[in-house]
């Protein structure tokens, strides 16, 4: 039997004004999203954005259904959209941030296992890592260099 350590690095910033000003405003447009998100049985808002590698951003938020499974995340709602609305540019960065009403989130949520995975399958399709900002509704903001630092031994078209 042989051990392996995974780790994961990422840097901490205790606010979004000590991040570069293209993470910032990324963030910001991931804020603004959170207006658009329909959440009516949780509540809990979700706003992405991603910055194009033509300094474009686009952003997109969680879209909710009565029946639970058939909702739409908002990484993923981005992310589809960019894909369809722009083929050919390159999705350099993906924000992320929430908000719940019934209380402050002073911490970034990290994204669901299926949104890791289409992060990881866009960094894959444009043959280029992304970076993933998060943050919470407060507090500090966390900066990944990749996806996959989100999914260590992800599931890729390698196994097909």
């Amino acid at each position: 039997m042989k051990e392996h350590t995974l780790s994961t690095v990422f840097r901490v910033y205790e606010s979004p004004e000590e991040l570069p000003d293209s993470d910032r405003e990324l963030l910001g447009v991931a804020r603004q999203s959170l207006l658009n998100s329909y959440s009516p049985y949780s509540n809990f808002k979700v706003g992405a954005a991603v910055r194009f590698s033509n300094g474009e951003m686009l952003g997109g938020s969680n879209y909710e259904n009565a029946s639970y499974p058939m909702c739409i995340c908002a990484e993923q709602s981005v992310l589809a959209a960019a894909a369809s609305r722009y083929p050919e540019e390159k999705v350099m960065a993906i924000a992320v941030t929430i908000r719940n009403p019934r209380k402050v989130i002073g911490q970034p949520a990290a994204p669901c296992g299926a949104c890791r995975q289409v992060i990881c399958e866009t960094e894959r399709k444009n043959g280029q890592t992304m970076r993933v900002i998060l943050q919470g509704e407060t507090g500090p903001v966390y900066v990944f260099d990749k996806g996959l630092d989100l999914l260590p031994l992800g599931f890729d078209g390698g196994f097909l």
